[in-house]
Parts: structure tokens; C-alpha cells; sequence
């Protein structure tokens, strides 16, 4: 680790605090298994849908689905953004406010419980939209890699070892995740 701090310098990893739980999670949905250009299309249509801001819950839930799926999203997709809207009105995701007083694992309990969300979507959220210190994804790629990589191992290391070992990073998990993707990323350079 002290190497690739050496190598990119301090961590520049600064959250967009100011984003509801509500619209980071469909944001999220929406780039789920696409390129970032094509997500971004998409959700350029979807916003078109609704002049103004980000559509709230109740919007997107009186949207028929076949405007939905003119903007680009799957079945599934839509499923779970009117899932997110459904429990943003149940209070199952949590305005941004009631999110900041919440521990790690209470957001991840609650947020996991919708459609199309896992632990890796909302580790995201708690890392690039509440800047939450100490969260090291295990499940995602860039950082299981990079990890791989920095550590010159001859296979992909396991969630669960790659946990044991993000330990010793405690509490900056956050920031050790950072520095795995850009070791990552420096390798697809090479």
C-alpha cells in the first residue's frame, strides 16, 4: 500500500454529499451491466421525462412502464427503480439526513431489501455519496484486481481473504479501496 501511495499521490476520492439516497440508488440501477455512455443516455431520456429535477418517487411510479422502456431501461430495471421509489415512500431508504445518522451496516441492512440493490450498490453509495471512511467492497472487480495486482498474487484473491486482509486498513478502507483501483486502472494503461 505505501507503494502505490508513493506512485498516485494522496487519495482525491471526494463524495457528492448532497444527492438523496433515492436518486443515487436509481442513478445506480441505471448504470447496472452498462457502459458509463450508455447509462448516461439513458438517464438523459429519463430525466427528459420530467422537466425540471430529479422525478420524485411518485412520479416515476405514475410513469407507464412503455415510457420507461423508451428511455432504455430493461424490465428489470424498471422493476427495481419503481421498487426504489416504493420503499422511499415506505421510508425504507432513508432521506439523505436520516442516511447520515445511520452506522454502515443499518444502511446496508435496509437497502438491500430492494429489488435490484446489493451490498456492492450500496457500498457505493456510502462511499461516492456519503463519504463514509471505512468500506472496502470485496465483491467488486476494480478493487479485487487491483488488490491482485499491488500484491503481485498469481490469482484473483477471494472476497473473504481480501476482507481479513482489508483489516489492517481499518478505518481508511475507504481510501485503500482507492488506491486498488488505481492500481487497477494503471494496469490497463500498461
Amino acid at each position: 500500500m505505501r507503494r502505490l501511495i508513493r506512485q498516485h499521490g494522496s487519495c482525491t476520492l471526494i463524495a457528492d454529499s448532497k444527492r438523496q439516497p433515492y436518486e443515487s440508488l436509481v442513478r445506480a440501477v441505471a448504470h447496472q451491466q452498462l457502459h458509463g455512455k450508455a447509462a448516461a443516455a439513458i438517464l438523459a431520456r429519463f430525466m427528459a421525462l420530467y422537466p425540471g429535477r430529479f422525478p420524485k418517487p411518485e412520479a416515476v411510479l405514475a410513469t407507464k412502464t412503455d415510457k420507461l422502456r423508451a428511455c432504455g431501461f430493461s424490465l428489470s430495471k424498471i422493476a427495481a427503480i419503481r421498487d426504489i421509489a416504493e420503499h422511499t415512500l415506505s421510508g425504507v431508504v432513508p432521506t439523505l439526513a436520516k442516511a447520515r445518522k445511520l452506522s454502515d451496516d443499518e444502511i446496508i441492512e435496509r437497502l438491500t431489501q430492494i429489488r435490484g440493490v446489493g451490498r456492492w450498490t450500496v457500498e457505493m453509495l456510502l462511499m461516492f455519496h456519503l463519504g463514509r471512511p471505512d468500506v472496502l467492497p470485496v465483491d467488486d472487480f476494480g478493487v479485487r484486481n487491483g488488490f491482485r495486482i499491488a500484491y503481485k498474487l498469481d490469482a484473483m484473491p477471494k472476497p473473504r481473504a481480501l476482507m481479513e486482509f482489508g483489516a489492517r486498513w481499518r478505518p481508511h478502507a475507504t481510501v485503500a479501496s482507492w488506491y486498488l483501483w488505481r492500481a487497477a486502472d494503471l494496469s490497463k494503461k500498461s
